[in-house]
């Protein structure tokens, strides 16, 4: 990206700092195949016009962010095992903390009794966790706690088994930023079993396939020794509003 911004990054400006943080704590993270009929961009229209504005009504969320895998992304993984091989979308909420969950199933339920939500797709799972750590890089200029509400082009997304810091991921061409999450288990309309993985968003500026390459070596590195699976590690496109079929076959 040929963009340079201008300024001290927030980091170093505690006064900026002073002033608040996003108070985003704890993801939730809804996985999807494609739709068997080839209604992708249908899908991504109804859910990004209807569904995930209603979202906004929980006083615990704080951003939303829908991912979407395209062929190239699929042969740019460094890591795509069992189910996870399955995913080609992934819906994230990102809230405050858990405490939104079971007024977050409530709604769901009262949108699908009023019939505004008979397009589904396959469901791979749910994933639930809780923020861990975040980093910024110093060019994105704006700060770590901020680094989801930046536009970006697309995320590179980790499930692994085993816990450490993501933060180097933050020097590699085209990222951002890194959020990084602690997997916990959840009851209810939203059971997990997540407890003992990782999930990680690194925050692409530039295109995630093209930077893919670098990535995917950087985390086979991270998994050489042994204390860190990776079950999927995978470029995918953030969804742009209006183009509903950008990023599909």
């Amino acid at each position: 990206m040929n963009l340079h911004l201008e300024g001290t990054p927030s980091e170093n400006l505690p006064d900026v700092l002073a002033t608040g943080s996003a108070t985003i704590g704890y993801a939730f993270l809804s996985f999807s195949e494609r739709d068997p009929d080839g209604r992708d961009a249908e899908y991504i229209e109804w859910h990004t016009l209807d569904h995930r504005p209603e979202q906004y009504r929980l006083d615990g969320l704080r951003h939303s962010l829908r991912l979407i895998s395209t062929p190239a992304c699929r042969a740019a993984r460094a890591a795509s095992t069992g189910a996870y091989d399955r995913i080609d979308h992934v819906q994230n909420y990102l809230f405050a903390d858990n405490g939104s969950m079971q007024a977050f199933g409530d709604l769901g339920a009262a949108l699908n009794r009023a019939g505004r939500m008979a397009h589904r797709l396959p469901s791979v799972g749910f994933l639930t966790a809780r923020r861990a750590g975040k980093v910024a890089a110093a060019r994105a200029v704006t700060g770590e706690d901020v680094i989801p509400f930046r536009p970006s082009i697309g995320v590179w997304l980790m499930v692994e088994r085993g816990s450490a810091t993501a933060a180097p991921l933050v020097d590699l061409p085209g990222v951002a930023g890194v959020w990084w999450f602690d997997g916990v288990n959840e009851e209810g309309d939203f059971k997990t079993d997540a407890a003992g993985l990782q999930v990680t968003y690194c925050f692409m500026d530039e295109d995630p396939v093209s930077c893919a390459p670098a990535l995917a070596e950087a985390v086979r590195q991270r998994w050489a020794g042994g204390d860190i699976e990776g079950l999927l590690a995978a470029p995918f496109y953030v969804a742009v509003p209006y183009a509903w079929d950008r990023y599909l076959p």
